[in-house]
């Protein structure tokens, strides 16, 4: 069948879609996606996925892609960052068949066009791109025109810039969304601001887009797209009914019930470590059933005319949106954590507990803590997280291991031996080559000094 090509594409293929799940690093699982198809979610993308890791690793194809695929999961779309273009096509080519697009995540702008043009004229089905927006509108124009020129079916744009994430994020901008819908003849997906289906509509309205994508909204409300706020405990039932049928990996689920069970957490903050140290899934699914009796019990105890505390639009035991708190206000929530290096580095620290101290000191008010004399360590080059400190690239273990495996090279500080451990594989090798153009009875000898 021909490939078919924008707007074409987008009202066949995928059917017109108007509900979106966006791409979410271990969150957007297939037992996350069929749960949000049943409440609204017309299509769906899978996590980001690495292209060069999928492209060398078998396990990593069928545990993300392969083993993750079911009738009910389409129309699908699978994401790949990369920024080498032919390892791009490589992995692109790999999963075109498990799919219905290819999407590339643009956070990195070098070489984009030539990655973007290359698998449109090799693959069978279209490319697709998703961007953040520039603070300039034109700019932002320019680089949409100059992706849809490059072959690109369909874009969504975020909009906030790539400085815009974790506390900084603020508000989206619909108006470059809507300067970028008009400047282009593709379907454009709208990314950002949305926390209702009242706000999906009124952005469709505003900018013009043919859909919108939900992340965050998504992942404390699944039942965005029906315009419901159902009780919390129902849809994290249903969940894990489907993770017992589609298993995934264990942090992945305990991730989801953090985030549908965020605000009743805050109320119930005894049973937050529970949730973090249970090792099984029925582990999992039985703190959110004492959950869900402690929400019981609360709803006993409400007052006719009680409104919600604070500034919830509904009581904490309804699936709702959760409002990421700026800068100055990210410690208001006594549950809205801060990683303890992040509070050990925050300028005047002295006068905000980790939260270990925090339990300490509930055991014992009368304890008091000094300034920390722990030493400050050295950072990561690449993600800031303590380094190795005899890592010959200064990085810590995990990124010294992406790096290590992708040039093939060794790190004896963390025990990493990608390039010695080729090389023994090569002497094998050459070493049975050899012994196949000698006597038999030569073989074990060479076999013996090759593994010496």
């Amino acid at each position: 069948m021909p490939k078919l090509q924008g707007f074409e594409f987008w009202s066949q293929t995928l059917g017109g879609a108007r509900h979106v799940v966006a791409p979410m690093v271990d969150q957007s699982e297939l037992a996350w996606r069929l749960l949000s198809r049943r409440h609204g979610a017309q299509l769906c993308y899978t996590p980001m996925l690495h292209a060069q890791v999928f492209v060398r690793d078998a396990n990593y194809r069928k545990e993300n892609l392969y083993c993750a695929v079911c009738p009910e999961d389409r129309p699908l779309i699978v994401q790949f960052c990369a920024n080498d273009p032919e390892v791009f096509v490589q992995a692109a080519l790999l999963a075109q068949d498990y799919c219905d697009a290819i999407d590339l995540n643009l956070g990195c702008p070098q070489m984009i066009a030539k990655r973007v043009l290359l698998a449109h004229e090799k693959l069978s089905v279209p490319v697709t791109c998703k961007i953040r927006v520039f603070p300039e509108i034109k700019k932002t124009v320019q680089y949409a025109q100059m992706l849809e020129k490059a072959g690109c079916q369909l874009l969504t744009v975020h909009g906030r810039t790539k400085e815009q994430k974790g506390p900084l994020s603020g508000a989206a901008s619909w108006e470059h969304i809507k300067a970028v819908r008009k400047a282009v003849t593709i379907p454009v997906f709208a990314n950002g601001n949305i926390q209702c289906l009242q706000d999906v509509e009124r952005c469709i309205q505003d900018t013009g887009v043919q859909g919108v994508m939900s992340a965050e909204g998504n992942l404390h409300n699944p039942a965005l797209f029906e315009g419901r706020s159902p009780a919390v405990w129902e849809l994290a039932e249903e969940y894990l009914d489907i993770v017992r049928q589609h298993p995934c990996p264990l942090s992945y689920v305990r991730a989801h019930l953090f985030k549908l069970w965020h605000h009743t957490l805050q109320v119930h903050q005894q049973l937050r470590e529970d949730l973090a140290k249970v090792k099984t899934l029925e582990g999992i699914a039985a703190v959110s059933r004492e959950l869900k009796l402690r929400c019981e019990e609360d709803m006993s105890r409400q007052k006719e005319g009680e409104k919600p505390s604070g500034s919830l639009p509904f009581f904490h035991w309804i699936c709702q949106p959760y409002i990421r708190p700026g800068p100055k206000e990210g410690n208001k929530e006594s549950g809205g954590a801060r990683s303890k290096r992040a509070l050990e580095e925050e300028e005047g620290s002295t006068e905000v507990l980790s939260k270990n101290k925090q339990k300490k000191q509930l055991r014992n008010p009368r304890k008091t803590f000094g300034p920390s004399q722990k030493p400050k360590y050295a950072k990561c080059d690449q993600c800031g997280n303590p380094k190795g400190s005899r890592c010959v690239f200064d990085l810590c273990r995990s990124c010294c291991k992406k790096r290590a495996f992708r040039e093939t090279a060794d790190c004896p500080g963390h025990g990493l031996l990608f390039k010695t451990k080729l090389e023994k594989s090569l002497a094998w090798k050459a070493a049975q080559a050899q012994a196949g153009s000698r006597d038999p009875g030569s073989f074990p000898e060479v076999l013996g000094s090759a593994r010496a």
